[in-house]
């Protein structure tokens, strides 16, 4: 068959018209009425496009057929999303101002008008479908390149086509007194059908011009031939058969006889070279015939299309001439009768587009913001549906982990497994405590802070030994005064006002004896515990557990091949672990992504289809999970059986127990490391502690000291003057004892007024030492000796006080009962367990606990 003759032999369709229409105000006094004139403004904008889409639509179809169609595209889209928030019908609560009327696209005097969206839904399809044809015909058909994409222009007609009689057709006749037989399912079904056969027509071309063989070229014709065939049976019949012009009947009649009979020519080469002559004689008669019977009633038909007929029937014949006469010479087969035959193979390249995704509407954001109530109750309801699948599915994965876990627990696994290779493993908790014990230092970091101790005790001693040498200074040059002046030296003696001082320093004395006690008590637990702590020194700390030892004979040497078979199926559970963990993200990110009220809000079917559809994406998920699971129950049982091999071999056992009892050694190790660590640390805080206190009290002593000094030189001064003569009563009123920058006894004395303003003594003070039975001597009221602040005493006729003056309450009323020391002679537990004295009240010890 020559394809050139053929090219140009196809049919297009043309639009179906319509009437001028304004959706504008109908739709906006609905918004209005329903919900509120806020809403109505809001869609301004959108009914504004579907009015101008709507326009479009009405007008001559416009000279490119690609525009035309994405035009109508558009406004079917926009058709959907009206169809689910404004109800169109005579009802009077719907939108009943509106009424489409469209033209018969075959008999344009017969229209259809109806108060019904499916009938404007149904036009625009078949309009979709007529742009697509138009689109195919206009493809350089004579190239392969323009016969591909003709082909794929005539798949995407019938879709549209297939999807108005599927999902618009039908519902455009119900309750309505008419529609156009354009739009009804009879003619849309053969309209898809003839777009389907002039499809596969160009595919049969290319297939010629690219040279296939003649059995594939036969399979693609024959396919074309049935397509037309379907087509034809549907237009010979009411109510298309009175509807279309014969020359449309005509014209698919001839394709569908051309395509038989071009299929039994290919396949009749085919059968020559295999030598099947008797069947290619047959199948040759039947094409022949079929030709002969199409152009009795080819009157009227194209020249082209009879031309084609001609010359297939001429190559027809001679290929049977040819095919006779070698039976009649060579083979002698007795020929079938073409109606014995079996039908000729079939190979369709074509089938309608899907238009789901191209007529996809949910994606489109017109009209948003009206959400009808039934569409958000079915929203609620799906959504409930997924989380019941999510959380079933998620209860049954993490059950699955949970199982894994118990049962390797409950084999030793892969702990057992591990310890082979040398690489085993310590509890989880035990290992954390170990690695904090190493962060801190370890035991071998205990010598460093034992020598911290004897650091600290040192200082506290030398400080101790300071503050007791201080005040011994003091009362050895008291003592040397008081033997000079005899009764004359009147001041109190050190003794007397240090006793509080020297009370607390023997303590601390005390303290310090019963700390050192306690720091050899420390250091004797150290060395006596150093080989039970020395293990948590090993780095890394599973090198000190056993490992398990391979058996010392072996008969037969399959210890490898079973410690290999266990370690493969434990590489086989981890693996089913993850899948697990995939598949569980997998669900929560589809249900992250599964928004479907933009579907919802766009459907026109059953909710519940829609339900059954969308949930189905999830089936796969389940399917994988339960299949999971399933494996994951084999390979337990598996595992179960190889490790039982695995204990025996192994004698699996005694390394339990050997492995136990080094757990134990380790905590044990810790136990003890932390007492130590406790008692140490106890003992850093005491001396440190203590060390602050015995400086704050040589802090008193320096100044004690320092106040005593000063008085001593004005006593000497005193005392000298007394021994030299001189008359204290002339200088009574200037106190007592004249400082050694006051003028001499030559000078004149000033007035008693001049002199009291000139010295005032706000605060007099009493004498630091006065016995009972003396009387104050003449002008001593204000001792030029009493300590400044905050040493001095209150103004009062009492005995001396001891220095410092008492304080209601103690300033280290703890170091009574502290640990390193005991005044009333009791020793503490060992090692350390009485309460450490020095820290806040709140704060206890661990190691000085009474």
């Amino acid at each position: 068959m020559a394809s050139s003759a053929l090219s140009n032999l196809m049919l297009a369709i043309h639009e179906k018209k319509t009437s001028s229409l304004d959706l504008y105000r109908p739709l906006r006094n609905y918004v209005t009425f329903t919900y509120s004139e806020r809403e109505a403004q809001l869609i301004e904008d959108d009914l504004e496009t579907l009015k101008q889409l709507r326009s479009d639509v009405e007008r001559v179809p416009d000279p490119s057929p690609s525009a035309r169609r994405d035009l109508l595209v558009s406004y079917y889209k926009a058709l959907c999303l009206v169809e689910t928030r404004f109800p169109i019908s005579p009802d009077q609560h719907h939108v009943n101002a509106v009424s489409f009327l469209w033209y018969d696209a075959f008999k344009q005097k017969h229209k259809a008008s109806q108060q019904n969206i499916h009938l404007e839904k149904a036009a625009v399809l078949f309009n979709l479908g007529a742009s697509y044809s138009q689109i195919a015909l206009g493809c350089d058909r004579t190239t392969v390149e323009g016969r591909r994409q003709a082909s794929h222009a005539f798949i995407a007609a019938a879709g549209a086509f297939a999807w108005a009689r599927d999902n618009e057709a039908t519902k455009a006749m119900i309750g309505q007194s008419s529609t156009t037989v354009d739009v009804r399912v009879e003619c849309v079904g053969m309209l898809e059908r003839l777009m389907c056969a002039q499809a596969q027509e160009c595919v049969f071309e290319n297939t010629i011009a690219k040279g296939s063989t003649p059995g594939v070229s036969a399979k693609i014709a024959s396919q074309a031939g049935i397509y037309y065939e379907e087509a034809l049976a549907a237009l010979v019949v009411s109510p298309l058969k009175d509807h279309f012009e014969k020359g449309w009947i005509s014209h698919v009649q001839m394709k569908a006889s051309l395509f038989y009979s071009e299929a039994c020519y290919r396949y009749g080469m085919e059968l020559h070279e295999k030598e099947e002559i008797a069947e290619e004689i047959a199948r040759l008669k039947s094409g022949a015939s079929r030709l002969a019977d199409a152009k009795k009633s080819s009157r009227g038909a194209p020249a082209q299309l009879v031309e084609a007929m001609n010359k297939l029937e001429a190559s027809i014949n001679c290929n049977l001439d040819r095919a006779v006469k070698e039976n009649d010479r060579v083979y002698l087969m007795r020929v079938p009768s073409p109606a014995s035959l079996p039908p000729l193979p079939t190979f369709s390249m074509v089938k309608p587009m899907n238009m789901t995704e191209i007529l996809d509407a949910s994606k489109e954001k017109m009209f948003a913001i009206l959400v009808p109530d039934s569409s958000a109750k079915a929203l609620s309801r799906y959504t409930e549906m997924v989380d019941d699948v999510i959380r079933t599915q998620a209860e049954r994965l993490q059950q699955a982990s949970e199982l894994t876990r118990v049962r390797l627990k409950e084999m030793d696994l892969p702990d057992s497994i591990l310890a082979v290779d040398g690489n085993s493993t310590l509890p989880a908790d035990l290992k954390d405590d170990v690695e904090a014990v190493q962060i801190s230092g370890g035991p071998a970091g205990l010598e460093g802070e034992l020598q911290q101790l004897r650091d600290l005790k040192r200082v506290n001693q030398e400080l101790l030994v300071q503050t007791e040498e201080l005040l011994q200074k003091e009362a050895t040059e008291d003592a040397q005064f008081r033997s000079q002046f005899g009764t004359r030296w009147t001041r109190p003696q050190s003794s007397t006002l240090t006793k509080n001082l020297q009370d607390r320093l023997n303590r601390f004395a005390a303290n310090l004896k019963q700390a050192g006690e306690s720091d050899v008590k420390i250091e004797r637990s150290v060395r006596e515990n150093s080989a039970l702590m020395s293990i948590l020194d090993q780095r890394p700390i599973e090198a000190a557990v056993p490992t398990l030892a391979r058996p010392m004979m072996s008969l037969d040497a399959t210890e490898d091949a079973i410690v290999g078979n266990l370690k493969q199926s434990l590489r086989q559970l981890e693996n089913l672990g993850a899948q697990r963990a995939g598949l569980e993200d997998m669900l929560k990110e589809m249900k992250r992504n599964d928004d479907i009220l933009p579907k919802l809000m766009t459907s026109t079917g059953s909710y519940e289809d829609m339900f059954r559809k969308e949930m189905s994406k999830y089936d796969h998920i389940c399917q994988d999970i339960s299949q999971n699971i399933e494996v994951q129950e084999q390979l337990l049982m598996q595992i179960q059986a190889q490790n039982e091999e695995f204990s025996t071999l192994f004698n699996l056992e005694d390394y339990k127990a050997s492995r136990e009892k080094c757990y134990k050694q380790i905590q044990a190790a810790i136990s003890k490391y932390r007492e130590i660590k406790e008692n140490v640390n106890e003992g850093l805080k005491f001396y440190v502690t203590l060390q602050d206190a015995i400086t704050n009290v040589k802090q008193q002593c320096s100044d004690f000291v320092m106040t005593r000094s000063i008085q001593c030189r004005e006593m000497i001064e005193d005392v000298q003057r007394q021994m030299s003569g001189l008359s204290f009563q002339d200088h009574r009123s200037s106190g007592p004892y004249p400082s050694v920058h006051q003028r001499t006894a030559s000078s004149s004395p000033p007035p008693p007024e001049t002199q009291n303003a000139s010295h005032p003594h706000p605060h007099p003070q009493a004498p630091y030492y006065m016995p009972a039975e003396q009387q104050p001597r003449p002008g001593y009221t204000i001792p030029p000796y009493g300590p400044p602040p905050p040493y001095h005493t209150p103004h009062s006729q009492e005995p001396p006080q001891p220095y410092p003056p008492q304080a209601p309450q103690q300033p280290y009323p703890s170091w009574q009962q502290g640990p390193y020391y005991d005044p009333q002679g009791q020793q503490p537990r060992p090692p350390y367990t009485a309460q450490n004295p020095y820290p806040p009240p709140h704060q206890g010890g661990g190691y000085y606990r009474q």
